[in-house]
């Protein structure tokens, strides 16, 4: 019998800041990037993926995915790389927003009539633990696939990781950067230089002087605890340890919310509750910086006038953690085989071929689709090594590539969302209630195990 999770409703800031990293850098995830996303209903999703019909000597997979710039072109490309060797073979890609996909495996899994699943489909990383939980039975595991999954960034694979299993293959990289305005900070006397590799502390001191120097604040934030959780994950705290919800007594947890209250109290970041006014923060230089998923990067990028004052550098490490880093990861999607595929030897031939082994497919996707890679050969390739005229000639994506090869791993279990709530709900009374962080961390603890009793 299936645990049933409650669902806990997230703030509008945090819930738009969640989509807006998940699966794509120029849409929000379960809608395209040009508004195109089919807008099928649960029941005619379920019929659609009832069966191929293939030509004699065809080799058909069915692949549901969103997104017709993003994640359809990279299956399309996938696709016709495949091909090459493999003349017969073909993909029926069906977009469809993420909401229906979902939809569809629930559906699925409550009626135990798996018939109606792709072969591939596309799942947000922050939902793969949660499924994988309630409907086991609607995955397909991969650990016997063939794919090397040390080629991936371990911080990402644990997202589609459960109990040493493996159940998806990474697509897009979510890898935290901290993209900062070089013209702003060589304003108040500093290099880019100076904010690499830092810890909160170094980098407040610093962040001081651009404050200073330029009159906005070094950091905008979409609010909510979503940078709270970047620093959780940067020192490898896991806020579930052995099935047990782990906040309370979480040293990494306690000290990032009060790095996160020191940074708003001194006016070095300030939040944002709605999506278009912290995107317009960094577009009208009214912050010298951001912490935020590399997705982030193309709406950095919208503003043409501003080439060249922005530069990529890692995140600052929790002072005092053992196991501290200066990675994280925030968004991105992973591609999973469904139980009711047919030909499992070729799906994950054609996965292990392609987004399992394929730098050429990477190479593409990357100036194509805005697709930055989690495959980290990629990062050697000479595409990845182009230099960005809007990043002062920073080889960007390499950098990024290999940040996410050493973010940390850690477990959210079923639970992301309801971790992630009930932090937000902590941080907004500390910041502007002045509660007490301890107290406030008890009562996230408790109101994240009263949800998974029931």
């Amino acid at each position: 019998m299936r645990k049933k999770l409650v669902g806990t409703l997230l703030i509008a800031a945090m819930t738009a800041s969640t989509l807006a990293g998940c699966g794509s850098s120029n849409s929000t995830a379960g809608t395209s990037a040009s508004g195109g996303a089919a807008e099928t209903s649960p029941a005619e999703s379920a019929t659609e993926a009832e069966g191929t019909d293939a030509a004699d000597g065809e080799e058909v997979l069915t692949v549901w995915c969103w997104d017709p710039t993003f994640n359809v072109y990279a299956m399309k490309q996938a696709e016709a790389i495949y091909q090459k060797d493999h003349p017969n073979f073909k993909l029926d890609i069906q977009e469809k927003v993420y909401t229906d996909i979902e939809q569809n495996i629930i559906t699925a899994a409550e009626a135990d009539n798996y018939d109606t699943l792709p072969d591939i489909f596309l799942m947000q990383d922050n939902s793969f633990q949660k499924n994988i939980a309630n409907y086991p039975e609607v995955f397909t595991e991969l650990s016997d696939s063939g794919i090397n999954f040390d080629d991936f960034s371990g911080g990402k694979l644990g997202d589609s990781t459960a109990e040493g299993k493996h159940y998806g293959i990474p697509f897009d990289n979510g890898a935290s950067i901290m993209a900062i305005r070089s013209d702003m900070v060589e304003a108040a006397g500093l290099t880019v230089e100076d904010f690499k590799d830092t810890t909160w502390s170094e980098f407040m001191e610093l962040a001081k002087k651009v404050v200073d120097a330029n009159g906005v604040p070094m950091l905008t934030s979409s609010g909510g605890s979503e940078i709270v959780i970047e620093m959780l994950q940067s020192a490898g705290a896991s806020p579930i340890v052995n099935g047990e919800v782990h906040l309370a007594d979480n040293a990494a947890l306690k000290k990032a919310i009060e790095v996160y209250k020191q940074l708003i109290d001194e006016g070095i970041m300030v939040d944002y509750t709605d999506w278009d006014q912290y995107i317009a923060s960094m577009n009208k230089g009214e912050a010298a910086g951001v912490i935020q998923g590399c997705w982030i990067m193309s709406s950095i990028q919208s503003a043409e006038d501003q080439s060249g004052k922005w530069a990529i550098v890692n995140m600052p490490a929790l002072d005092g953690i053992d196991g501290a880093t200066n990675y994280a990861n925030c968004g991105g999607a992973s591609w999973a085989v469904s139980s009711n595929c047919k030909n499992t030897e070729l799906a994950f031939d054609f996965l292990k071929t392609t987004f399992g082994g394929s730098v050429e497919l990477y190479d593409d996707l990357l100036p194509n689709a805005g697709a930055i890679s989690s495959y980290l050969p990629a990062a050697q390739s000479d595409v990845y090594n182009q230099t960005s005229d809007f990043y002062g000639g920073q080889a960007v994506y390499k950098d990024i590539v290999e940040f996410a090869g050493k973010v940390p791993v850690i477990n959210y279990g079923a639970y992301y969302n309801d971790i992630r709530s009930a932090l937000t709900d902590a941080i907004t009374n500390v910041v502007q209630n002045g509660a007490d962080i301890d107290e406030e961390i008890q009562n996230a603890q408790d109101a994240v195990e009263f949800n998974i009793s029931e």
